[in-house]
Protein backbone atom coordinates (compact mmCIF):
# COMPACT_ATOMS: atom_id res chain seq x y z
CA UNK A 1 0.00 0.00 0.00
CA UNK A 2 1.24 3.49 -0.88
CA UNK A 3 2.03 6.14 1.69
CA UNK A 4 1.00 9.74 1.12
CA UNK A 5 4.63 10.48 0.28
CA UNK A 6 4.57 7.78 -2.40
CA UNK A 7 1.49 9.39 -3.93
CA UNK A 8 3.05 12.85 -3.72
CA UNK A 9 6.17 11.61 -5.53
CA UNK A 10 4.02 10.03 -8.24
CA UNK A 11 1.99 13.22 -8.73
CA UNK A 12 5.15 15.32 -8.83
CA UNK A 13 6.71 12.96 -11.38
CA UNK A 14 3.71 13.21 -13.68
CA UNK A 15 3.61 17.01 -13.40
CA UNK A 16 7.32 17.24 -14.15
CA UNK A 17 6.90 14.96 -17.17
CA UNK A 18 4.28 17.43 -18.42
CA UNK A 19 6.88 20.24 -18.15
CA UNK A 20 5.06 21.99 -15.32
CA UNK A 21 7.81 24.07 -13.72
CA UNK A 22 6.30 24.40 -10.24
CA UNK A 23 5.71 20.65 -10.05
CA UNK A 24 6.71 20.33 -6.38
CA UNK A 25 4.47 23.17 -5.21
CA UNK A 26 1.56 22.08 -7.38
CA UNK A 27 1.85 18.47 -6.22
CA UNK A 28 1.57 19.63 -2.60
CA UNK A 29 -1.35 21.91 -3.46
CA UNK A 30 -3.19 19.01 -5.08
CA UNK A 31 -2.46 16.76 -2.11
CA UNK A 32 -3.58 19.39 0.40
CA UNK A 33 -6.74 20.34 -1.49
CA UNK A 34 -7.78 16.72 -2.04
CA UNK A 35 -7.25 15.70 1.58
CA UNK A 36 -8.57 18.87 3.21
CA UNK A 37 -5.22 19.37 4.94
CA UNK A 38 -2.71 22.20 4.92
CA UNK A 39 0.59 21.84 3.04
CA UNK A 40 2.35 21.55 6.40
CA UNK A 41 0.02 18.77 7.52
CA UNK A 42 0.65 16.92 4.26
CA UNK A 43 4.37 16.95 5.01
CA UNK A 44 3.68 15.42 8.44
CA UNK A 45 1.48 12.74 6.85
CA UNK A 46 4.22 11.58 4.47
CA UNK A 47 4.83 8.17 6.10
CA UNK A 48 1.17 7.45 6.78
CA UNK A 49 -0.46 4.84 4.55
CA UNK A 50 -3.14 6.27 2.24
CA UNK A 51 -6.09 4.12 3.27
CA UNK A 52 -8.82 6.59 2.27
CA UNK A 53 -9.75 5.65 -1.29
CA UNK A 54 -11.86 8.80 -1.75
CA UNK A 55 -8.86 11.01 -1.08
CA UNK A 56 -6.71 9.02 -3.48
CA UNK A 57 -9.43 9.24 -6.13
CA UNK A 58 -9.73 13.01 -5.70
CA UNK A 59 -5.94 13.46 -5.90
CA UNK A 60 -5.77 11.72 -9.25
CA UNK A 61 -8.87 13.48 -10.56
CA UNK A 62 -7.23 16.82 -9.76
CA UNK A 63 -4.01 15.65 -11.36
CA UNK A 64 -5.87 14.67 -14.54
CA UNK A 65 -7.45 18.14 -14.72
CA UNK A 66 -4.06 19.79 -14.31
CA UNK A 67 -2.44 17.60 -16.97
CA UNK A 68 -5.17 18.69 -19.40
CA UNK A 69 -4.06 22.29 -18.83
CA UNK A 70 -6.51 23.64 -16.26
CA UNK A 71 -4.78 26.16 -13.96
CA UNK A 72 -4.01 24.87 -10.48
CA UNK A 73 -5.83 27.85 -8.91
CA UNK A 74 -9.14 26.78 -10.47
CA UNK A 75 -8.60 23.21 -9.34
CA UNK A 76 -7.97 24.18 -5.72
CA UNK A 77 -10.40 27.11 -5.82
CA UNK A 78 -7.95 29.47 -4.12
CA UNK A 79 -4.89 31.61 -4.83
CA UNK A 80 -2.80 33.89 -2.65
CA UNK A 81 -2.69 37.61 -3.37
CA UNK A 82 -0.84 40.15 -1.23
CA UNK A 83 -0.55 37.47 1.47
CA UNK A 84 -4.33 36.90 1.49
CA UNK A 85 -6.04 33.65 0.38
CA UNK A 86 -8.45 34.62 -2.42
CA UNK A 87 -11.23 32.34 -3.64
CA UNK A 88 -11.28 31.99 -7.43
CA UNK A 89 -13.18 30.10 -10.09
CA UNK A 90 -13.39 30.23 -13.88
CA UNK A 91 -15.60 33.34 -13.83
CA UNK A 92 -12.66 35.50 -12.64
CA UNK A 93 -9.02 35.95 -13.57
CA UNK A 94 -6.43 34.29 -11.35
CA UNK A 95 -4.62 37.03 -9.36
CA UNK A 96 -1.11 37.70 -10.69
CA UNK A 97 1.96 38.81 -8.80
CA UNK A 98 2.20 41.81 -11.18
CA UNK A 99 -1.15 43.07 -9.93
CA UNK A 100 0.20 43.28 -6.38
CA UNK A 101 1.98 46.43 -7.62
CA UNK A 102 -1.43 47.95 -8.41
CA UNK A 103 -2.65 47.15 -4.89
CA UNK A 104 0.55 48.46 -3.32
CA UNK A 105 0.35 51.83 -5.05
CA UNK A 106 -3.32 52.19 -4.09
CA UNK A 107 -2.47 51.38 -0.46
CA UNK A 108 0.37 53.92 -0.51
CA UNK A 109 -1.92 56.61 -1.92
CA UNK A 110 -4.59 56.06 0.70
CA UNK A 111 -2.17 55.90 3.61
CA UNK A 112 -0.50 59.12 2.45
CA UNK A 113 -3.85 60.90 2.34
CA UNK A 114 -4.18 60.22 6.05
CA UNK A 115 -7.96 60.57 6.34
CA UNK A 116 -10.99 58.37 5.75
CA UNK A 117 -11.12 57.64 2.05
CA UNK A 118 -13.35 55.88 -0.46
CA UNK A 119 -11.87 53.61 -3.12
CA UNK A 120 -13.58 52.07 -6.13
CA UNK A 121 -12.10 48.85 -7.50
CA UNK A 122 -13.42 48.90 -11.07
CA UNK A 123 -13.38 45.67 -13.12
CA UNK A 124 -12.84 43.99 -9.75
CA UNK A 125 -12.99 40.32 -10.82
CA UNK A 126 -12.30 38.32 -7.67
CA UNK A 127 -12.04 41.56 -5.68
CA UNK A 128 -8.41 40.79 -4.82
CA UNK A 129 -7.14 44.36 -5.26
CA UNK A 130 -9.87 46.04 -3.23
CA UNK A 131 -9.64 43.40 -0.53
CA UNK A 132 -5.85 43.81 -0.28
CA UNK A 133 -6.37 47.57 0.06
CA UNK A 134 -9.01 47.11 2.76
CA UNK A 135 -6.72 44.78 4.69
CA UNK A 136 -3.80 47.22 4.59
CA UNK A 137 -5.47 50.66 4.72
CA UNK A 138 -7.72 50.68 7.76
CA UNK A 139 -9.12 54.16 7.08
CA UNK A 140 -10.60 53.17 3.72
CA UNK A 141 -14.03 52.02 2.57
CA UNK A 142 -14.14 50.00 -0.65
CA UNK A 143 -16.63 49.43 -3.45
CA UNK A 144 -15.97 46.43 -5.70
CA UNK A 145 -17.56 46.87 -9.13
CA UNK A 146 -17.86 44.45 -12.04
CA UNK A 147 -20.24 43.84 -14.93
CA UNK A 148 -20.30 40.08 -14.26
CA UNK A 149 -22.75 38.73 -11.68
CA UNK A 150 -20.63 35.58 -11.42
CA UNK A 151 -17.56 37.67 -10.60
CA UNK A 152 -19.53 39.62 -8.00
CA UNK A 153 -20.49 36.35 -6.33
CA UNK A 154 -16.77 35.60 -5.98
CA UNK A 155 -16.19 39.12 -4.65
CA UNK A 156 -18.84 38.63 -1.98
CA UNK A 157 -17.42 35.25 -0.99
CA UNK A 158 -14.01 36.85 -0.55
CA UNK A 159 -15.46 39.75 1.44
CA UNK A 160 -16.96 37.26 3.87
CA UNK A 161 -13.96 34.96 3.86
CA UNK A 162 -11.60 37.76 4.84
CA UNK A 163 -13.93 39.29 7.47
CA UNK A 164 -13.79 42.65 5.70
CA UNK A 165 -17.42 42.88 4.62
CA UNK A 166 -18.13 45.71 7.09
CA UNK A 167 -15.96 48.04 4.97
CA UNK A 168 -16.58 46.62 1.49
CA UNK A 169 -19.62 46.50 -0.78
CA UNK A 170 -20.02 45.01 -4.26
CA UNK A 171 -22.12 46.44 -7.11
CA UNK A 172 -22.85 45.54 -10.74
CA UNK A 173 -21.36 48.18 -13.03
CA UNK A 174 -20.29 48.34 -16.69
CA UNK A 175 -16.97 50.20 -16.81
CA UNK A 176 -17.45 51.04 -20.49
CA UNK A 177 -20.53 53.13 -19.69
CA UNK A 178 -21.05 56.28 -17.65
CA UNK A 179 -20.99 55.72 -13.86
CA UNK A 180 -24.46 55.11 -12.43
CA UNK A 181 -26.02 57.63 -10.06
CA UNK A 182 -25.76 55.14 -7.19
CA UNK A 183 -21.98 55.70 -7.10
CA UNK A 184 -20.89 58.95 -5.46
CA UNK A 185 -17.45 60.59 -5.24
CA UNK A 186 -14.29 58.54 -4.65
CA UNK A 187 -10.82 59.53 -3.54
CA UNK A 188 -9.25 56.76 -5.60
CA UNK A 189 -10.40 54.63 -8.51
CA UNK A 190 -8.19 51.62 -9.09
CA UNK A 191 -8.62 49.41 -12.15
CA UNK A 192 -7.04 46.35 -13.72
CA UNK A 193 -9.14 46.37 -16.90
CA UNK A 194 -9.23 43.95 -19.82
CA UNK A 195 -6.28 45.11 -21.93
CA UNK A 196 -5.34 42.32 -24.35
CA UNK A 197 -5.88 43.37 -28.00
CA UNK A 198 -8.57 41.15 -29.51
CA UNK A 199 -6.27 39.66 -32.15
CA UNK A 200 -3.71 38.71 -29.49
CA UNK A 201 -6.13 36.55 -27.49
CA UNK A 202 -5.47 33.52 -29.70
CA UNK A 203 -1.73 33.82 -28.98
CA UNK A 204 -2.13 33.57 -25.20
CA UNK A 205 -1.01 30.47 -23.35
CA UNK A 206 -3.68 27.75 -23.57
CA UNK A 207 -4.11 27.75 -19.78
CA UNK A 208 -5.24 31.39 -20.05
CA UNK A 209 -7.01 31.30 -23.42
CA UNK A 210 -9.06 28.19 -22.75
CA UNK A 211 -9.84 28.57 -19.04
CA UNK A 212 -9.85 32.22 -17.93
CA UNK A 213 -12.85 34.45 -18.79
CA UNK A 214 -12.57 36.13 -22.19
CA UNK A 215 -14.61 39.09 -20.96
CA UNK A 216 -11.87 39.89 -18.43
CA UNK A 217 -9.11 39.72 -21.07
CA UNK A 218 -10.36 41.35 -24.27
CA UNK A 219 -9.60 45.08 -24.33
CA UNK A 220 -10.82 45.69 -27.87
CA UNK A 221 -8.97 46.06 -31.16
CA UNK A 222 -5.97 47.90 -29.69
CA UNK A 223 -6.43 46.81 -26.06
CA UNK A 224 -7.20 50.37 -24.97
CA UNK A 225 -11.02 50.48 -24.95
CA UNK A 226 -11.35 50.41 -21.18
CA UNK A 227 -8.57 52.91 -20.51
CA UNK A 228 -10.22 55.43 -22.83
CA UNK A 229 -13.75 54.94 -21.49
CA UNK A 230 -12.75 55.01 -17.82
CA UNK A 231 -10.35 57.96 -18.05
CA UNK A 232 -13.00 60.05 -19.81
CA UNK A 233 -16.27 58.97 -18.22
CA UNK A 234 -15.34 58.11 -14.67
CA UNK A 235 -13.38 61.25 -13.77
CA UNK A 236 -16.72 62.87 -12.93
CA UNK A 237 -16.87 60.83 -9.71
CA UNK A 238 -13.24 61.33 -8.67
CA UNK A 239 -12.92 63.99 -5.97
CA UNK A 240 -10.67 67.02 -6.63
CA UNK A 241 -7.16 65.89 -5.78
CA UNK A 242 -8.24 62.27 -6.21
CA UNK A 243 -6.47 59.60 -8.24
CA UNK A 244 -7.03 57.12 -11.03
CA UNK A 245 -4.73 54.09 -10.88
CA UNK A 246 -4.43 51.71 -13.85
CA UNK A 247 -2.64 48.45 -14.50
CA UNK A 248 -1.68 48.04 -18.15
CA UNK A 249 -0.08 45.48 -20.44
CA UNK A 250 3.48 45.24 -21.69
CA UNK A 251 4.31 48.25 -23.86
CA UNK A 252 1.00 50.02 -23.23
CA UNK A 253 2.17 52.56 -20.62
CA UNK A 254 3.01 55.39 -23.09
CA UNK A 255 -0.41 55.09 -24.77
CA UNK A 256 -2.25 54.91 -21.45
CA UNK A 257 -0.29 57.93 -20.21
CA UNK A 258 -1.35 59.85 -23.33
CA UNK A 259 -4.99 58.94 -22.63
CA UNK A 260 -4.68 60.25 -19.08
CA UNK A 261 -3.06 63.50 -20.23
CA UNK A 262 -5.76 64.00 -22.87
CA UNK A 263 -8.43 63.69 -20.18
CA UNK A 264 -6.90 66.21 -17.81
CA UNK A 265 -4.99 64.01 -15.37
CA UNK A 266 -1.83 65.55 -13.91
CA UNK A 267 1.32 64.43 -12.07
CA UNK A 268 1.28 61.04 -13.80
CA UNK A 269 3.62 58.47 -12.29
CA UNK A 270 4.56 55.13 -13.85
CA UNK A 271 5.74 52.16 -11.79
CA UNK A 272 7.60 49.08 -12.99
CA UNK A 273 6.85 45.50 -11.97
CA UNK A 274 9.39 42.89 -10.82
CA UNK A 275 10.49 42.31 -14.42
CA UNK A 276 11.09 46.01 -15.06
CA UNK A 277 7.95 46.39 -17.19
CA UNK A 278 6.01 49.66 -16.89
CA UNK A 279 2.89 48.20 -15.32
CA UNK A 280 1.01 50.74 -13.16
CA UNK A 281 0.10 54.38 -13.83
CA UNK A 282 -1.19 56.89 -11.28
CA UNK A 283 -2.79 60.15 -12.35
CA UNK A 284 -4.43 62.87 -10.28
CA UNK A 285 -7.27 65.32 -10.88
CA UNK A 286 -6.67 68.84 -9.60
Amino acid sequence: MDTYNDIYLDVRKKLRAASIEACELEARLIMAHSSGKSREEILDMGRIYATDEQIKKKIYECLARRLKGEPIAYITGEWEFYGIPIAVNSSVLIPRIDTELLAREAINLINRKGWKTRLLDLCAGSGCVGIAVAANAKNCRIVLADVSQQALSVCRANMLGTNLSSRITAVEVDALKMPPAVLSAFDVIVCNPPYIPTADIKQLDASVREYEPLQALDGGEDGLDYFQAIAENWKKIIKPGGNLVFECGTGQAPEVRAILVKNGYKDISIFKDTLGIERVLVGSLR
